[in-house]
């Protein structure tokens, strides 16, 4: 077992990363706090796991909630349901809850245990890639509002993170890629030499090598973890996690949430980002190059989805980068350096959206 630790003082919190690490309740004895335990799951990832996880907690009062699947869960109904639910149980403000599944059921839980009684405590068991890299490390919780992702949250940090190798088998191969997304960002933002890791083990890593996929999860899991060491709640150098997301996050908003994986938006996210640095003349075309084939090399998605402009720069305005009326982009100085800005020409941004439409 590797252990990254994300240091914030009182809410400090180990990752821990290795395979089959949920085979034993040690793994999660020291961090469970009172009897009453919760885990929220759903309705793809319960028929897999939720009696192996269920049995960590032989010992406690535990109970399951099982959510439907997919991004239209994340809204504020869905928290009342899991209040309701824990309410009728008689949990208090001593219940631990467990999220087991993607990003989506960790926002939803942690948001969820972030409000309940003021604040209860929460495990993540992260089950998908792209959780085991980003969504489960750093805190950020929340559910999705009509007008935009993410507009309704909470910084809240987990008791623990267990990254257990052993479920990315069972994903489905896109929901797999997709969370490489998220792993390559980290390459671009703050490690030139992880980038160029990765360039070289693409086929080591879409064929689940052990080694090679308990590597990237470490070496992904480091840079968050000293990132959100830094600047918890995104104050200065987390901004940096944006990376591709802005675009992203305005690419799910107006194509509808759920049509497209987060991944896959994040994915043109970056390479719209990546344009656009090369328009400022900060990276090269071959910079460019490089990205975008990393991302086809795993299937990711290169352009814009069938939406119009007008709904893309509207979902942008939405976003909770902007200050003083001015989006703030994250873009690449380099391959390995990102920079928070909104001292870009604004008509070039344009022209961009126009031009990748």
């Amino acid at each position: 077992m590797h252990t990254e630790t994300v240091n914030l003082k009182e809410n400090s919190y180990p990752i821990l990363i290795g395979e089959g690490l949920t085979n034993s309740p040690d793994v999660v004895a020291d961090y469970i706090v009172g009897n009453d335990v919760l885990i929220v799951t759903n309705e793809v990832v319960a028929p897999l796991y939720l009696e192996k996880i269920t049995k960590l907690f032989d010992d406690k009062n535990c109970l399951s909630y099982v959510l439907a699947d997919g991004e239209e869960q994340k809204k504020l109904k869905t928290v009342h349901k899991i209040i309701d639910f824990l309410l009728d149980a008689g949990f208090g403000r001593d219940a631990t809850l467990v999220s087991l599944g993607g990003g989506v059921v960790g926002d939803i839980t942690g948001f969820t245990a972030s409000v309940f009684m003021r604040g209860v405590s929460f495990i993540q068991i992260p089950t998908t890639l792209l959780a085991q890299v980003d969504a489960s490390v750093g805190g950020k919780t929340g559910v999705n509002h009509a007008l935009g992702k993410n507009l309704i949250g909470s910084f809240y940090q987990p008791k623990c993170v267990v990254c257990d190798s052993q479920f990315l088998p069972s994903l489905t191969k896109k929901d797999y890629l997709c969370g490489l997304s998220e792993v390559i960002k980290y390459g671009l933002i703050k490690d030139a030499g992880f980038f160029e890791w990765l360039e070289n083990n693409v086929s080591e890593i879409i064929a689940l090598e052990s080694d090679t996929i308990h590597q990237m999860i470490q070496k992904s899991c480091k840079i968050k973890a000293d990132i959100v060491s830094q600047d918890e709640k995104e104050h200065s150098v987390r901004a940096l996690l944006n990376f591709g997301h802005t675009f992203g996050h305005a690419i799910e908003a107006s194509h509808g949430f759920g049509k497209w994986h987060h991944g896959e938006a994040v994915a043109v996210g970056m390479v719209l980002a990546s344009q656009l640095s090369l328009m400022m003349s900060w990276i090269t075309e071959n910079d460019v190059a490089r990205i975008r084939t990393l991302l086809a090399a795993f299937d990711l998605p290169l352009e814009l989805p069938d939406v119009s402009f007008e709904q893309l720069t509207n979902a942008i305005q939405k976003d909770k980068k902007i200050e003083n009326k001015n989006i703030q982009l994250v873009l690449l100085r380099s391959i390995g350096e990102a920079v928070l800005t909104a001292d870009y020409p604004k008509d070039q941004l344009d022209r961009l959206l126009r031009i990748e439409r």
